[in-house]
């Protein structure tokens, strides 16, 4: 329970709380439990203080300072967060609905169990918009008042081509080449080295960067590895158009049966030499992956 000297110290206000926090910086308040609702807080200095199950509902704790703060199991909801210092708080279990999150600090949050919807993470004089995740809310409003943050993702939905190969000494040529040609089309092309050792990772980066993808470009050629990244992102990401490319001399692997099904697979692109490969690549790779773009979302 709640030390009552700290609830009732708390309670004559922010200015005399602080003054307390100042000269006693090594205490760590409990307020645990404790009845606050419609509190205001606005501005204390509440850092490292234990707040568990405290009954915070519609408290005005605007500006206040809530960094590794234990808030499990607290009832924050319709609580003023604004411009609040959100820094390895825990939050696991506690109720957020409705809170007012807008110019918060929020890194390295515990929010295991916690309920997260309807925050508005706008101003009070700005229209009210709604999310349902805290650690995503400075982004979204960010993406909407930043003309070059929403640039940076009108780049990444329709300009990254993700390429996968060999990065060995006889395939980097290609793959180099591959890359420039594509930055010359005004793409912006990621290629992923299969050649670097793998980590347990590395399926989960390959497949973050093919969702980011416009469309794949995987050249198969003496590449196994490549093989089984596609029967991740193939099955998994069927809005993703996969184009696959092998040397003419090379035959196409018996698992390609099980590829095409998938309506998001392309046919194999056959090339003799990297100057061929250059030279086909709007008619052969380019125009194919843009049409079944076009398809895909046609069909979603």
């Amino acid at each position: 329970m709640a030390n009552d000297e700290h609830v009732a110290l708390l309670r004559q206000g922010v200015a005399a709380w602080n003054a307390w926090r100042d000269e006693n910086p090594n205490i760590h308040p409990d307020l645990s439990e404790a009845y606050l609702s419609e509190a205001n807080l606005g501005g204390a200095n509440l850092g490292g203080a234990d707040l568990y199950r405290v009954n915070l509902i519609e408290a005005k704790l605007s500006e206040a300072d809530l960094s590794g703060a234990d808030l499990s199991e607290a009832n924050l909801g319709g609580a003023d967060l604004q411009a609040a210092i959100l820094i390895d708080t825990d939050f696991s279990g506690a109720d957020l609905t409705g809170c007012r999150i807008y110019g918060v600090s929020a890194w390295s949050l515990k929010l295991e169990g916690a309920k997260q919807q309807n925050l508005v993470i706008t101003r009070h004089d700005e229209p009210a918009i709604t999310v349902d995740n805290i650690e995503v809310a400075q982004f979204i409003y960010r993406m909407l008042h930043n003309q070059k943050i929403r640039d940076v993702i009108d780049t990444i939905t329709s300009k990254v081509v993700l390429i996968l190969g060999r990065f060995t000494q006889e395939r980097k040529p290609v793959l180099e080449a591959l890359r420039e040609e594509l930055r010359q089309r005004k793409y912006l092309p990621i290629l992923f080295d299969f050649e670097k050792p793998r980590s347990r990772n590395t399926d989960e980066t390959i497949t973050l960067l093919a969702r980011m993808a416009r469309f794949v470009v995987a050249d198969i050629s003496d590449a196994k590895s490549v093989l089984q990244e596609l029967r991740a992102i193939v099955p998994d990401l069927p809005s993703v158009p996969v184009q696959p490319i092998i040397l003419a001399m090379q035959e196409e692997p018996g698992m390609f049966d099980f590829y095409r099904n998938f309506r998001s697979f392309l046919n194999v692109h056959r090339y003799a030499s990297q100057e061929q490969l250059i030279a086909d690549l709007g008619e052969k790779v380019i125009r194919p992956a843009e049409l079944k773009v076009l398809d895909l979302q046609g069909s979603t």
